[in-house]
């Protein structure tokens, strides 16, 4: 965790220190590049009984928002060349584009107050209006990430069930026969996707203790 600092002269005793990228930025940053740019592929296998027939690597790619029962791959039927053509199960787009947009939203409010603080802090200090602001928005925020991060882990969790290879050949009616052998070839690498989740989890944490604290300076 790195926060860099910019520190002006208060007074001839003393010096002003202020964040100008604090965790809240980066776990936002982190966020939307994770979760946003985020491409998986998952391989099974079609071993019919006519060989001619099998397919011993079909690839299935998906991708954000996980808009999955548009996702469409192609599998032998085992019945001469007759291929038939498939769909996965379920949309998840809904708490993928919520929990990036949070974090775009996050990442905007932490560039403005770092700005705030830098170039207008006198102003920001002058009554208790700017606080109070701060503090507000910090709440919403704090909240908004709770709903979002919760809301993505069990979307993720779906996601990840619904690209599992083995709950894909479920799919395959050529792998209902047990003349014909189905297998997985590659699973999805979930990786960037399981840390995004464990991060929020941090950042959730992080961010409560700054609202008991009634923390001003949240950027």
């Amino acid at each position: 965790m790195f926060v860099f600092h910019f520190c002006t002269q208060a007074s001839s005793s003393s010096c002003r220190c202020i964040s100008l990228f604090s965790p809240s930025t980066l776990f936002a940053i982190f966020a939307f590049a994770t979760c946003g740019g985020y491409s998986g592929q998952l391989r099974v296998s079609v071993d019919c009984m006519e060989k001619a027939s099998s397919n011993l690597s079909i690839a299935i790619d998906f991708a954000y928002p996980f808009r999955l029962h548009r996702v469409s791959f192609e599998a032998p039927a085992c019945e001469g060349m007759r291929r038939e053509r498939l769909f996965l199960t379920g949309d998840y787009s809904s708490s993928a584009e919520f929990f990036v947009t949070i974090a775009v939203f996050a990442f905007l409010y932490s560039l403005v107050a770092t700005v705030v603080y830098i170039f207008f802090h006198n102003k920001y200090r002058e009554n208790n209006r700017g606080p109070l602001i701060d503090f507000v928005v910090t709440v919403v925020f704090s909240f908004m990430w709770l709903v979002s991060s919760s809301a993505w882990a069990k979307a993720l969790s779906d996601v990840k069930l619904a690209t599992d290879p083995d709950e894909v050949q479920l799919l395959i009616s050529a792998c209902k026969d047990q003349t014909n052998k189905c297998g997985s070839v590659q699973e999805p690498r979930w990786s960037g996707l399981n840390t995004s989740v464990a991060k929020q989890s941090s950042l959730k944490f992080k961010k409560r203790n700054a609202v008991n604290g009634h923390r001003k300076d949240w950027v």
